[in-house]
């Protein structure tokens, strides 16, 4: 029994320490690129280094980190056209989300997307984009939890780090915002009335027209040589 215990306690450990770690990057705290010190990062949350060699795999089977013998552990980094591919999985998951969503919303779900979308206008005035970020993740995360789908819940990670991580910030701006909001509220009407091919429709033009302002705004040489949060 001890024993099970024991195993119990070690599990949820390299789980909360996965937690903190995934939240670092999603926040910006560790960029893309940025090598993760086990020595600094284990004496920062006081725990030894083996529950965080096994957090660190678990985000390497997220995607967002990569580990390279002799090399340690770095937050992923991705170049322009793999953004690019990133969004067009984006495409598929969100369409599916939203069609499974607007079979299985409520009154509440309708309603949680709408205090979502509030806390977002909110952010326009002034202008405050990493306020923005969040609330965006949040509005897609919260259509993929109405889905109830495990398949779809395991590609959350691929949201954050498309909204979140690797869109270069120089081309967050309040005008895109403005626009993604508005489609946003479409989202959540056609979700709202159980319109299930109306709701894939809508949400598949939001990430292709996501797509084309990346490329619309990207400069030439972020599209050839890689890019990171804040567009250098």
């Amino acid at each position: 029994m001890a024993e099970t215990f024991e195993r119990e306690n070690r599990i949820r450990l390299v789980h909360e320490v996965a937690e903190v770690l995934r939240n670092r990057i999603y926040s910006r705290r560790y960029l893309p690129g940025d090598p993760l010190r086990q020595e600094q990062i284990a004496a920062d949350l006081k725990i030894s280094r083996t529950p965080l060699r096994e957090a660190l795999r678990l985000l390497e089977r997220e995607g967002l980190v990569s580990t390279k013998k002799g090399n340690g552990a770095t937050v992923v980094d991705i170049d322009f056209q793999q953004l690019m591919d990133a969004y067009t999985m984006r495409e598929f998951i969100d369409g599916m989300a939203a069609s499974e969503a607007s079979q299985r919303a409520d009154p509440a779900a309708g309603a949680r997307l709408l205090e979502i979308i509030e806390r977002q206008k909110r952010s326009l005035d002034p202008w405050m984009p990493d306020d923005y970020t969040r609330t965006n993740v949040e509005f897609h995360a919260a259509i993929i939890a109405v889905a109830n789908n495990a398949f779809l819940s395991r590609q959350l990670p691929i949201v954050h780090m498309t909204s979140q991580v690797f869109t270069p910030r120089m081309l967050m701006d309040r005008s895109r915002a403005v626009s993604a909001i508005a489609e946003h509220i479409e989202i959540a009407k056609v979700i709202a009335r159980g319109d299930r091919a109306g709701a894939e429709t809508i949400a598949r033009q939001h990430i292709r027209n996501t797509i084309q302002r990346l490329q619309t705004g990207a400069p030439a040489a972020d599209k050839t040589t890689g890019i990171s949060p804040d567009g250098s």
